[in-house]
């Protein structure tokens, strides 16, 4: 690491309207270096990103490239300088070949304005074999993997010879095997003296790839600390003010009676499941990738076809392939993309909050307004929703926030018995999590069951009353919270 960093903001502010998002907030990174960034959903990691970036001036502080002061007052002064945003929602075109998405905007053209394919395609080699990917320049990009697309965009960041990459949560959708990649090209960036600017909410890839990393918490900078000199714990309460033991700590209050009851389920992705969630209950299902968790939850709920099987909510028969019965006789799904297939992205907070249970705010077919603004204010008021306001689009909330809602949605409903909810804290930080997880514990306390679908082992084990393992489809093990071990799970998994 050189003795200057490559680019160092100093004492950042910035105010919106009603909102001090950065205060006296200070960053370098250096070549060669990979410096994380970490905090809360809303602790202004963003907002400095944008201020990096060029999206957004500073009110008051310094921005410095190699120690001399810089104007960077939009995106292409931002390029110009050496600094290239690889974000975290994918803006791959999947009918372009790879080539041209790397190159998007920039074709190399002839006199004439044809396009040299012959230099597109050689340019686009040399790329793929600086970070090490295999993949043909010609191909599609609706062919590749979420990790290769993920990658796609690191390599147009390198076509444009960055001397500083930041990556904003680059392996949040991504498979173990496939982070490694990720991680393997920013070591081999490192080699090459690129500075990286690491955000993520996984803290064991943080402390992993750094050498340093900065703590924000509410738009304030809390501490800079030397990654050989910090652990996980400590950087949980720099960002929370809690520690970690906290956020999994809860006793059971399972009832003797069964909420859920599925026997012999089969789908065309899994096979032969039988498991029963009683009243008060956290049943959590782990398993590696493509186990058929996510296959699972849809097969309950009906998003999937169930081929056989018989589902029992209360001891009632659910029909089969029916969501609307589903709902109807009071179970709620909240998927694993919650982007795609959870939030509606074009609706509000209310709207959002309400379409499960839009009937109860109606008479005779005309919806009630203020039965509907008087409902989603207190589900916002009760699961502590941070909105400026409920007639606010739900996709300009944080990804904890979003989550929230999606619970609110079923919550809503007062007939609601059992609640699926797949991957429930992915892609959300650790103040967060901690919400989440005292929102379910509070709402087992009244009677409702809860199935949880789960990729992290921290998350099944702290907070699950009984976890069955999923392999190939099937259910391999059941454990008790008291017998159920990391080795245990991932020996079964195994």
């Amino acid at each position: 690491m050189e003795n200057q960093p490559y680019i160092e903001l100093k004492n950042i502010h910035k105010t919106f309207p009603g909102v001090y998002a950065l205060k006296d907030v200070s960053l370098s990174v250096y070549p060669g270096e990979v410096h994380a960034l970490v905090g809360e959903n809303g602790a202004g990691k963003s907002t400095l990103i944008k201020v990096m970036a060029g999206y957004h001036a500073c009110d008051r502080g310094e921005y410095l490239i190699e120690g001399e002061s810089a104007r960077i007052q939009n995106p292409n002064d931002a390029i110009k300088a050496g600094i290239s945003v690889v974000y975290q929602e994918l803006n791959i075109v999947d009918s372009l070949s790879v080539a041209e998405n790397i190159f998007f905007g920039r074709l190399p053209k002839s006199s004439f304005g044809r396009v040299i394919w012959k230099r597109l395609y050689q340019d686009t080699q040399k790329i793929l074999d600086r970070i090490g990917l295999d993949i043909d320049p010609k191909r599609k990009a609706g062919f590749l993997s979420v990790a290769q697309k993920q990658m796609i965009e690191v390599a147009r960041s390198i076509s444009m010879e960055p001397k500083v990459i930041v990556m904003d949560e680059p392996t949040s959708a991504l498979a173990p095997v496939e982070i490694e990649t990720i991680l393997k090209v920013i070591e081999k960036l490192k080699e090459q003296d690129v500075g990286i600017l690491y955000i993520s909410h996984k803290l064991d890839e943080v402390l992993r790839i750094s050498s340093r990393i900065t703590v924000l918490r509410d738009g304030e900078f809390i501490q800079c600390l030397q990654t050989k000199e910090t652990n996980e714990s400590q950087l949980i309460n720099l960002m929370v003010g809690r520690s970690m033991d906290e956020m999994y700590r809860r006793k059971s209050c399972a009832r003797n009676e069964i909420a859920l009851k599925v026997s012999n389920l089969s789908t065309d992705k899994v096979c032969d499941i039988s498991f029963y969630v009683k009243e008060g209950e956290i049943v959590g299902f782990s398993g590696l990738m493509g186990a058929g968790r996510t296959e699972l939850a849809k097969g309950i709920f009906g998003e999937d076809e169930r081929e056989k099987g018989i589902i029992e909510i209360c001891g009632n028969v659910l029909d089969k392939n029916s969501k609307v019965k589903a709902v109807e006789m009071g179970m709620g799904f909240i998927p694993e993309n919650r982007k795609d297939e959870g939030i509606l992205p074009n609706l509000t907070v209310k709207e959002n909050t309400t379409i499960s249970s839009i009937s109860s705010c109606s008479e005779r077919g005309v919806i009630s307004r203020t039965e509907e603004r008087k409902l989603t204010d207190e589900m916002i008021k009760s699961l502590h929703i941070k909105a400026a306001g409920q007639n606010r689009l739900i996709v300009n909330l944080s990804g904890g926030n979003q989550q929230k809602v999606l619970l609110a949605r079923w919550l809503a409903k007062k007939n609601l018995k059992v609640l699926i909810v797949d991957e429930p804290t992915r892609g959300i930080d650790v103040g967060a999590k901690h919400e989440i997880y005292t929102l379910l514990d509070e709402l087992v306390k009244t009677g409702l069951a809860v199935v949880i679908m789960s990729s992290e082992m921290q998350e099944i084990l702290g907070v699950c009353d009984r976890i069955y393992v999923m392999r190939s489809g099937r259910i391999v093990d059941e454990y008790s919270a008291q017998e159920a071990t990391s080795e245990k799970l991932l020996s079964s998994a195994i």
